[in-house]
């Protein structure tokens, strides 16, 4: 960006922020969780609001910022922290003092380097001048060739957990929230959204958008995508945005987000972020989806054609009680934002689709849940605690299926102890009264025992084994899977016998019972599984969660029709959850060397998240 085009925008975002100021009257008692994933000091020195502009270069693959950053401090401070990683800082000024000399702390591995800025009491203001990096974490630039539509080039970003300091200068915990304003500057054939209001449905002749995130949120959802990009219009507050190829595709898969939004509020009162939006991303985005406040981020994985697998929408939008209106404190309390919403997520499926179809949900999590336990037992049984520890670690080392499935199989239980109509009451006094605040772990247990449980209650439990130890406990609920008991004998029939399913049985089934299908056939001879691939034609399968299923025992098998099918797919499809199966699959099958030279073609096409877990899993630096 020009120089003359950056003093613009300053003065553009100063004139914003002065009429965000907080007044006296909305002033509080700062009083912030110790973060250890944190440089920042927020008792002494805390962000409120944010103005923002940001100049998106896909030539240089360079976002240029100016962050003018609106603080309260305690009295006495003389200065304020923010977390970077890898962020330019050009320059910094300060409302009561103009330009001022800052310092940056050595970088750390994990958390980056602190920016100190030296304030006054006096000083409301901090404007920071910036660009990324050409490989910031958070922001993936993708290649017309990457997309869906193969026209044009895409960014996303994904900041959680501890990545929005790799695209803005900021406070980056999950116990800091503030107000922001942005504008965004892209190519005029381009189309931005964000985590905010005022995202557009068509395209602005000179490129430039602005956005406004009223209610306040913590960094890590901040999002941004920028893109080709077409709208859909679902409900009154509802759509979808997806590339051109797919936003139709994507728009009846997604007709059901209205009925489950009713469910939600019907549960655990309004929702309380105005519109709900979709956008579906290019493959290489590597989760589910994300819970980004307004607009959730999601993965074309779950275009099933057949609405099967929109759980993960139940899910991203639970966030927005769970998460994003009462948020973990900092990411040691992860499970009380995912064991929430996955209990949130299938009372919305029950509520919309009926409870025998939300118990195989439930079925196919506990069954999950059963083997990560077991093998995180092996050497690295303290990972299997709720209240995990993180300290010297990244925070991503915490997003594993004990956060989700021990985290939910918790409150089903204390559901099942106390009954459904108490749980609910609690829970939606829980999110009333907590809203747009944090939670500790201990903060929660305290409010199980004062405001919930019976003495009795907390013993029959086993609260603080289910929280603080290790394993799965004894008392863990067992979903109920009615409409697997067919699929079981189903499985069973072939292994002993041959005999596949019918085609009645084929044709009734949903995503859920064939996985549970493929992943209760076990191991399979080479002659076991091309029958089944003739019958079912699983190596030809759209289904992405299927797909993966099919992996499992055929890559183990050596079964040779699928090994171009995994390397597309691998190559192509960036979401962790099905990349880290099918790698393992192979290491665990003497198919290491395939592994390493089908990640070779496939990491340039893959987000730093996922290529950081892969890296690992694959020893990729040795492998260089």
């Amino acid at each position: 960006m020009k120089k003359l085009a950056i003093l613009a925008a300053v003065a553009l975002v100063g004139c914003q922020s002065n009429e965000s100021q907080p007044s006296e009257s909305e002033e509080t008692t700062m009083k912030y969780a110790n973060d250890i994933h944190s440089f920042s000091k927020p008792n002494e020195a805390a962000v409120k609001h944010l103005d923002i502009f940001l100049d998106v270069n896909f030539d240089t693959k360079i976002i240029t910022g100016v962050a003018d950053w609106t603080i309260e401090s305690a009295e006495g401070a003389t200065e304020i922290i923010f977390d970077t990683y890898h962020l330019g800082i050009e320059s910094v000024s300060t409302d009561d003092g103009g330009q001022v000399d800052f310092s940056m702390s050595d970088e750390d591995e994990i958390l980056g380097s602190a920016l100190h800025i030296p304030i006054t009491n006096e000083t409301k203001h901090v404007v920071i001048n910036y660009e990324t990096s050409s490989d910031a974490k958070a922001l993936q630039w993708l290649d017309p060739e990457q997309t869906s539509s193969k026209t044009a080039p895409f960014l996303l970003t994904q900041s959680q957990a501890i990545l929005a300091r790799t695209w803005l200068p900021c406070q980056d915990g999950p116990g800091i929230r503030f107000t922001y304003k942005a504008e965004v500057k892209v190519p005029e054939n381009l189309m931005p959204v964000m985590s905010a209001g005022g995202n557009p449905t068509e395209l602005h002749p000179d490129g430039s958008y602005n956005f406004e995130m009223p209610q306040a949120i913590p960094s890590y959802l901040m999002a941004l995508a920028v893109g080709d990009i077409e709208f859909r219009a679902i409900g009154e507050n509802t759509g979808v945005y997806a590339e051109p190829t797919i936003v139709d595709t994507a728009a009846w898969e997604f007709a059901d987000i209205d009925a489950m939004i009713s469910a939600a509020e019907d549960l655990y009162g309004p929702y309380a972020w105005g519109r709900y939006d979709i956008i579906v991303l290019p493959a290489s985005f590597p989760f589910g989806g994300m819970e980004n406040p307004r607009i959730t981020f999601a993965t074309p994985t779950i275009l099933a054609g057949d609405r099967s697998l929109v759980s993960l929408v139940a899910h991203e939008l639970a966030h927005s009680w769970s998460g994003n209106l009462v948020t973990n404190a900092t990411w040691n309390d992860f499970w009380l934002n995912e064991g929430f919403t996955v209990y949130f997520e299938q009372r919305i499926m029950e509520s919309v689709y009926g409870r025998e179809y939300s118990e195989m949900l439930a079925s196919l999590a506990h069954e999950g849940l059963k083997d990560e336990v077991a093998e995180f037992m092996h050497g690295h049984a303290e990972d299997t605690k709720l209240a995990i520890d993180l300290t010297d670690r990244n925070p991503d080392d915490g997003v594993t299926t004990i956060a989700y499935d021990k985290g939910y199989h918790f409150l089903r239980l204390i559901e099942q102890t106390v009954g459904r109509d108490r749980f609910d009451a609690f829970l939606k006094n829980y999110f009333t009264s907590h809203a747009f605040q944090v939670m500790t772990t201990e903060e929660f247990v305290n409010l199980l025992e004062s405001d919930l449980l019976t003495p009795e209650e907390v013993k029959e439990i086993g609260v603080q084994e289910w929280i603080y130890g290790t394993g799965l406990p004894e008392n863990c609920p067992v979903p109920n899977a009615v409409r697997f008991e067919k699929v079981d004998a189903a499985a069973s029939l072939f292994k002993t016998e041959g005999t596949l399913p019918t085609s009645e049985e084929a044709a009734a089934w949903s995503s859920h019972e064939w996985m549970r299908f493929i992943q209760e056939l076990g191991e399979l001879s080479v002659d076991q599984l091309t029958a089944l691939d003739n019958a079912f034609h699983f190596s030809k399968s759209g289904n992405s969660e299927i797909l993966a299923a099919w992996f499992q025992p055929t890559i183990r098998a050596g079964y040779e029709p699928v090994r171009p099918v995994v390397e597309d797919f691998l190559i192509h499809v960036g979401r962790r959850k099905f990349l880290t199966p099918t790698y393992k699959a192979m290491l665990e099958s003497d198919k290491s060397e395939w592994a390493k030279e089908v990640y070779q073609k496939a990491r340039p096409n893959y987000h730093a998240v996922a290529r950081e877990t892969m890296d690992d899993l694959l020893d990729y630096q040795m492998a260089e």
